[in-house]
C-alpha cells in the first residue's frame, strides 16, 4: 500500500527516554528509548513476551517505569493516571476485546464519546445500520468498534494492541485501508503493535523492535527486515 498524507510526518509528539520495567526481580523493559513523529503510524515488533504491550501500558499509565521517563507533546507524564492521559490526547486499544457485549455497537462507541465527532464519518467508516442493533457481529467488525470508540474521543495519539488479531485476509486489508484513511484524512499519530510482517511493511513509516524487553531496532521498515540482529531474533529470514 502506498501511504499519501494530507498531514506531512512532523516534529517528536511522543519521547520515551531510557525507561525500565521491573515485576519483582523479572525485567519487562530495560533501558528502551524511541520517538514517535506527529502524524507517523510507528509498529512495534517483536517475539512473544518482548514487552510490547507492557511498553504500551507505561505509555498510558497502567504501569510506572522505575527508570527513564516518557514526554508527550513536550510535557514529562510522570505518574498519571490512564484517565488523565485520555484528557491530554492519547486513546489506546487493547488486544483482548473490551466492549460491552450487551450493548449496541453506536453504543459501544459512545462510550468513548468526550467531544463532538462527525456521525457520518463513523456511519461511513464502519458501514454500521443506523438502528441498535444488539445482534451478534464478527470478530473483524468488533475490533472496528473497538477502534471507533477510540476515535469517538477525538484523540490525536492512538495505541493500537494487536488491531487485526484474529482477521481474516480480507478483513486485515479493510483495517489497513481504515487505518491508513485516518492517518490521512484526520492526521492522527498511530503506535501499533503488529505480528503479521506484511501489515507491518506495508502500512508503517518506522518500526521499533523489541527482544527480551531491549529495542534491537528502529527505522524504516525496510532497514528493519535486512537488520541481521532482528532476523535472527525474532523474522527468521529477510521479509520481502
Amino acid at each position: 500500500m502506498t501511504i499519501e498524507r494530507n498531514f506531512p510526518i512532523g516534529e517528536p509528539v511522543l519521547e520515551v527516554k531510557n525507561i525500565s520495567l521491573r515485576f519483582g526481580g523479572v525485567k519487562a523493559i530495560t533501558d528502551s528509548s524511541f520517538s514517535v513523529l506527529k502524524h507517523e503510524i510507528k509498529a512495534i515488533i517483536g517475539p512473544n513476551g518482548a514487552g510490547k504491550s507492557s511498553l504500551l501500558n507505561c505509555i498510558n499509565g497502567i504501569y510506572q517505569p522505575q527508570e527513564g521517563s516518557i514526554a508527550f507533546k513536550g510535557e514529562v507524564l510522570g505518574k498519571i493516571t490512564p484517565n488523565l492521559i485520555a484528557q491530554k490526547g492519547i486513546s489506546r486499544t487493547f488486544q483482548n476485546l473490551a466492549l460491552f457485549k450487551r450493548m449496541s455497537v453506536l453504543d459501544n462507541i459512545l462510550v468513548g464519546r468526550r467531544l463532538h465527532m462527525n456521525s457520518n464519518f463513523l456511519q461511513v467508516a464502519f458501514q454500521l445500520p443506523k438502528a441498535r442493533s444488539e445482534e451478534k457481529v464478527n470478530h473483524g467488525l468488533q475490533k472496528k468498534v473497538e477502534l471507533g470508540r477510540a476515535l469517538a474521543t477525538e484523540a490525536d495519539f492512538l495505541m493500537l494492541d494487536e488491531p487485526m488479531a484474529g482477521m481474516n485476509v480480507e478483513e486485515k486489508r479493510e483495517m489497513c485501508r481504515f487505518i491508513l484513511k485516518v492517518n490521512d484524512e484526520i492526521g492522527t499519530t498511530m503506535v501499533l503493535i503488529e505480528h503479521d510482517m506484511g501489515v507491518v511493511m506495508d502500512i508503517s513509516d518506522n518500526v521499533v523492535v523489541l527482544d527480551y524487553g531491549k529495542i534491537i531496532a528502529d527505522g524504516p521498515p525496510d532497514e528493519v527486515r535486512a537488520n541481521q540482529e532482528v532476523i535472527d531474533a525474532y523474522l527468521g529470514v529477510s521479509h520481502d
